[in-house]
């Protein structure tokens, strides 16, 4: 099992998937290609499945999972998040890869606008995307950012961990749901009694997790956490209707006030075929956009983001992918099923960005 993992990360890949019935499967540059010719037994699918499981509580009742979640480490190759479930009463594992090193929001190709919310003290900043879009590397960059370059202490409740992070400039404690803490809403409501300067959290799952993450931005912390959503219009409606009804209208003010910033994300496949580009959208929390959200619907914020008349970095997902196919890093079929069709006018870029091969954690 180890030489295959190894040899499928050394190929680039993203995630590798193992079933019973099935061969190992890997998914490189955005495809879930095989890795194998022989299929595994569901005896091998369960032992492998004991052996990526850590707690020996979780071990003991494994022939009672349905579905668990966890981390694994193989030295000199990589971290993995990691989904054990059944399906057809066998066991199937599902590894994400996480690398090793860090990375910072310039390897990750990331516009210069999401930068400033990193270094803001205060607030609330969202990070979007479909899952295996590169949420989880985008806010490895945020925490890196802060970690390398102030004296705070930045607290994460994840589920499971993902991306190690060493202290820095910057104290940096790790918890994990189900090991370190209880719950997301438990872990978030602790940290705000560990003297924390930054908080981060895996999901927003409920509106009283919403709710506490909202108070800790209004009491000065700086909030980062990701929303399984795929464009930033679509986030703020999915937070706003988390929102209690007879709450929402002073809930809208309060998301409004504290409100940084929301970034989006999707991976596209290269022109050239070597791996996947990112593609941000991008909104700040401008007075405008403040307005919006307190007395608007949040699909206006799609032509705030592509007027930009602050000049604050933001940009629709239209814009970006434009620009990338005008630039050449995707082609007219990947951008057509993006739904880009025209382009949208735009701002030239400051500066060039380049395109780097993304990890989709």
């Amino acid at each position: 099992m180890e030489k295959i993992i190894k040899a499928a990360v050394k190929r680039g890949a993203s995630d590798l998937h193992i079933k019973a019935g099935d061969v190992f499967r890997a998914r490189v540059n955005g495809e879930l290609v095989p890795l194998t010719k022989e299929r595994l037994t569901p005896d091998q699918t369960r032992a492998i499945a004991l052996k990526l499981i850590a707690s020996e509580d979780v071990r003991r009742r494994i022939d009672q999972l349905q579905d668990y979640d966890c981390s694994w480490g193989m030295p000199g190759v990589g971290r993995f998040r990691v989904n054990i479930l059944r399906q057809r009463s066998s066991f199937m594992v599902v590894m994400r890869v996480i690398p090793f090193a860090i990375p910072s929001l310039e390897s990750l190709g990331a516009p210069d606008s999401i930068l400033p919310l990193a270094n803001t003290d205060h607030g609330l900043v969202l990070v979007a995307g479909a899952g295996g879009s590169g949420k989880s590397s985008t806010i490895a960059g945020l925490i890196d950012q802060i970690n390398r370059n102030y004296h705070r202490h930045i607290v994460t409740i994840e589920s499971p961990i993902e991306f190690l992070h060493r202290d820095l400039k910057s104290s940096v404690t790790q918890r994990e749901v189900g090991i370190d803490t209880e719950s997301v809403v438990k872990g978030l409501q602790a940290a705000l009694r560990q003297d924390p300067d930054v908080i981060v959290i895996s999901d927003l799952p409920d509106p009283e997790t919403l709710d506490t993450a909202i108070t800790a931005a209004e009491t000065g912390l700086l909030v980062i956490s990701s929303v399984p959503t795929p464009d930033v219009v679509t986030t703020l409606e999915r937070v706003i209707a988390m929102i209690p009804a007879d709450e929402r209208d002073i809930g809208r003010v309060r998301l409004a006030e504290v409100l940084r910033g929301v970034v989006a994300q999707q991976l596209l496949p290269r022109a050239d075929g070597q791996g996947r580009a990112p593609a941000f959208e991008v909104l700040v929390g401008t007075d405008e956009v403040r307005d919006i959200l307190k007395t608007g619907a949040p699909e206006a914020l799609l032509a705030v983001m592509e007027a930009d008349k602050d000049d604050q970095g933001m940009q629709s997902f239209q814009q970006e992918i434009a620009e990338l196919l005008t630039e050449g890093v995707i082609d007219a079929k990947t951008a057509e099923a993006a739904g880009v069709t025209a382009v949208p006018k735009r701002r030239p870029r400051r500066k060039p960005r380049t395109q780097t091969k993304r990890s989709s954690s």
